[in-house]
Formats: structure tokens, sequence, C-alpha cells
């Protein structure tokens, strides 16, 4: 039987018979994906044939198409800007969109294209995340945002969608855990605070830098009695370490929650 342009016949260890679909655009060899159903392999080939041809954008991909959301975008992608990604990128002029599926559009700066070209999103209970070095990273962490940072009190995104990651539309209100900006002080103080049983007052500090280091005491004071184990301390960047140690040794945390710490 002669197989239609395009369309490999393969074998699945278990004897299954399936098709495998790529086509060649501008020199390019691209893998189309797979079926079991010759006819939808057919489709699939036919499908990326004529987006070679036609001027279809990102918005008008059709629900009744066999081709996968994913290869769509690289095509129109490689066929309008002359560059071709295996993940779900659409460049424009300025930035560039990743799609999750045809309704959730991420935007990001073209200073992040090269990274987001090699790592694939992932979004798994509403958390979004890449693999980096064999460990999953929040999507956020790479944009300054702390775990457990909560949405307009300490990151806003300025034009209200939490999708653009562009950097001119992410403000970081508070960048340490356990810190934040007490309004309409001159000059600025920080709260710091942490969280066990309730909320524990871990005084006001002059810089933000001081008042994370409280808060990393505090956190190192808990687990010595194996409490917030899972808690993440805040990294200081730029500090040096002989810096950090005369901090940390120089803070005094409120008789308060020592007393708490040392009923535990």
């Amino acid at each position: 039987m002669e197989l239609p342009r395009g369309v490999y016949k393969s074998k699945k260890r278990n004897g299954n018979i399936y098709f495998r679909v790529s086509i060649t655009y501008k020199g390019r060899h691209i893998s189309l994906g797979s079926s079991e159903s010759l006819k939808t392999a057919a489709m699939i080939y036919e499908e990326a044939s004529l987006l070679r041809e036609n001027d279809d954008g990102v918005d008008e991909f059709p629900s009744y198409y066999y081709i996968s959301f994913d290869k769509y975008l690289s095509i129109i992608n490689y066929r309008d800007n002359g560059v071709y990604f295996h993940n779900p990128i659409y460049l424009h002029q300025r930035y560039f969109s990743y799609f999750l599926d045809r309704d959730t559009e991420l935007k990001f700066d073209t200073d992040d294209l090269f990274f987001y070209s090699q790592h694939r999103i992932q979004r798994r209970g509403g958390h979004l995340f890449v693999e980096n070095y064999g460990a999953q990273m929040s999507l956020f962490s790479r944009y300054g945002i702390h775990p457990f940072a909560v949405e307009d009190k300490d990151y806003r995104f300025k034009n209200g969608d939490p999708l653009d990651f562009r950097y001119e539309n992410i403000e970081i209100i508070n960048r340490y855990l356990g810190v934040e900006l007490i309004e309409n002080t001159i000059p600025r103080k920080f709260r710091s605070y942490i969280h066990v049983n309730g909320y524990y007052n871990l005084g006001v500090y002059q810089s933000e830098d001081r008042a994370a280091i409280a808060f990393n005491k505090a956190r190192s004071l808990l687990r010595e009695k194996g409490r917030n184990k899972d808690t993440p301390a805040n990294y200081i960047s730029d500090m040096p370490e002989e810096e950090y140690r005369e901090i940390y040794e120089s803070i005094e945390l409120p008789e308060s929650f020592l007393g708490f710490v040392n009923k535990l």
C-alpha cells in the first residue's frame, strides 16, 4: 500500500502499527507527530502543507484541525519570522508569546527567548514552573517573586494581566518572605514577621535586607525545634558572607517570639 506524502509507517514495541508524520519546509525537516489512524496522519500533513501557503494567524486555529496547536504555532512562527521553535512560541516585534494552550497566552521580553525556547513551561494545580537542571523552578521565582507571595501585597502586574511576565509589567513590592514595607514612612521602614500558629512580629527595621535576615534567624530557631521545616530562607544577593553573619548575630528578636520558641 502506497502511503500518503509525508506519512511513514512504524511499529510499536507491542507490535501495533502507527503512522509518523513529517514535512520539509524551507529546507527544514519538521516532525508533526503521529497517529494510529492513517486518515488522521494524512490530514495532519495536508493541514501543515496549507499553512506554508496561507496567512492564518495565532487566533485563527480551527477547532476541527487534526494538527496539534503546538505544531500549528511552530509552523506559522517559522513561516512568518523565519525561526523554528519546538516550544509553542510566536515572535512579535518587541516581545514573544508562549502558549500553554490556544486560550492561554503568556508574554515575555525577548531577553527571555533563549531560556523559554529550551525549557518547556508546565502547569499543575494553577502553578507555572519549568524543569531546570533536574529541578522544578517556579516561573514566578525568575522574576523576583518569592514563595508564598501575595498578589497586590508583595507584587503586582501593572496592567492587571497575571500572564504578562514582561519586566516592565512586574512590580515587586516586597522582595523577601516575611517582610513588608510599612507604608507612608520616611525614611522607609520594613516589618519582619513569621507564621507559626499565627503571625509573630519580629520587629521593624531600617532596611529590607535586615528584615529578611531577622526572618531567617527566626526560621532557624523554629527549625531547631522541628517547626517550619518547609519554609524557605531568604537569599540575600550581593551581600558578603561576613556582613550577613555580623547582621545575623546583632539582631535581637522580640521576647514574645523567643518566649514562644522556648516553650516548644
